[in-house]
């Protein structure tokens, strides 16, 4: 299963995109190997979705992805205004990304509300993680494209090479 590209998070390959306008770059030899091969197809979804950066924390509240997806949960700000179209915006648009370009796979950054893959935080803004996936994850799995976060880096390359 060697070719076909991958989706990435944005801020996983340097770009000031997080919530705070920072970066989470991966330097990582796999990551040096797919970008030489020019494999890699980054967004942002939260971005793509209209948010800006900085923008204030967000969390998916008291449901999961799927519920967001279905219209019956909300994603909510700290502040409490409602980014939930935003972010249903963001997690289509990076999966019409991932479908133009053969994307067969993505790392997306966990704990997001976007692109957590296994966990996400509470809905409580008190930092606390639950199991659980973001709102881009949801859509991608949903779509037969499959998600590793940015610790996983090891685990998708054998997945490309034995899928």
């Amino acid at each position: 299963m060697s070719q076909g590209n991958i989706l990435i998070s944005a801020c996983l390959i340097g770009k000031p995109v997080r919530y705070n306008g920072a970066d989470l770059m991966l330097d990582h030899p796999l990551m040096t190997k797919w970008r030489d091969e020019e494999r890699l197809v980054a967004i942002c979804p939260e971005v793509a979705g209209g948010l800006p950066t900085p923008r204030l924390p967000a969390e998916i509240q008291f449901g999961d992805a799927n519920s967001v997806l279905d219209g019956k949960t909300k994603i909510l700000q700290v502040d409490g205004e409602d980014v939930t179209q935003m972010f249903i915006d963001g997690a289509n648009k990076a999966l019409q990304l991932a479908l133009a370009n053969n994307c067969k796979v993505a790392i997306l950054t966990e704990r997001s509300p976007s692109c957590g893959s296994s966990m996400v935080y509470d809905g409580t803004f008190n930092k606390d993680l639950i199991l659980g996936m973001g709102v881009t994850t949801a859509l991608l799995e949903k779509n037969n494209i499959r998600v590793f976060n940015q610790n996983q880096l090891d685990e998708l390359d054998y997945y490309l090479d034995n899928g």
